[in-house]
C-alpha cells in the first residue's frame, strides 16, 4: 500500500510540467507570440484628458497553449502631472472560427475583439464588432524592435473615422 501511494506520487512529480516552461503555442497564436513576457516603463499619451499613462503589462501562455493572457496595470496623470487614478486590465486571446479573437475588461468595461489583422511576428491589430450605433474599437500592437512594443487603442464613431485614445511604447523586461 504504501510503495503503490509512492508511486503514485512519484510519477505525477515526473509529469508535472517543469516550472518555468511554457507550452507550446497553437499556432495561430504562435504569428502573435512576441507578445509573450513582461512589458513595462510604458508611458503614453491620453487623448482625452491631455494626461500621460504609465504601467506594466505581462502576458503569459495559459490553457496549454491555446490562449494568451494578458494583465496590465496603468496608472494615469492628468495634464499638470498630477496621478489621477489607475486600472487593472485583462485580455484573453485565443482562435476561434480561423481567426484570433479577444476579449478585455478593466472590472467597468468589456471589449469582444471579433477580428484580427496579423503581421506573424510583428504586428496585430485587433477589431470589436461593428454594432448600430456604437463605436468600433480597434486595439494594435506592432513589434518596432526586440524590446520595443507600440500599442494604439482607438475607436471609429458610427460615421466617423479612427480616433486614438491612448498610444504608448512599453520596454520588454522593464
Amino acid at each position: 500500500m504504501k510503495f503503490a501511494a509512492l508511486s503514485l506520487a512519484l510519477a505525477a512529480l515526473f509529469a508535472a510540467p517543469v516550472a518555468g516552461a511554457e507550452p507550446e503555442l497553437q499556432p495561430k497564436l504562435a504569428e502573435i507570440g512576441f507578445l509573450v513576457g513582461d512589458w513595462s516603463n510604458g508611458q503614453g499619451h491620453v487623448s482625452e484628458t491631455g494626461g500621460v499613462s504609465t504601467g506594466a503589462s505581462k502576458v503569459t501562455v495559459e490553457a496549454g497553449g491555446g490562449v494568451l493572457l494578458r494583465r496590465d496595470h496603468t496608472n494615469l496623470y492628468d495634464s499638470t502631472g498630477k496621478p489621477a487614478g489607475g486600472f487593472n486590465q485583462v485580455m484573453m486571446i485565443y482562435a476561434e472560427a480561423g481567426t484570433l479573437h479577444a476579449d478585455y475588461s478593466d472590472g467597468s468595461h468589456i471589449i469582444h475583439y471579433v477580428a484580427a489583422e496579423v503581421r506573424p511576428g510583428r504586428s496585430v491589430t485587433f477589431t470589436s464588432a461593428v454594432q448600430p450605433g456604437a463605436p468600433v474599437f480597434r486595439l494594435a500592437y506592432e513589434l518596432t524592435a526586440p524590446d520595443a512594443l507600440i500599442v494604439t487603442f482607438g475607436m471609429i464613431p458610427p460615421g466617423g473615422a479612427f480616433q486614438p485614445i491612448a498610444v504608448g511604447t512599453l520596454r520588454r523586461g522593464g
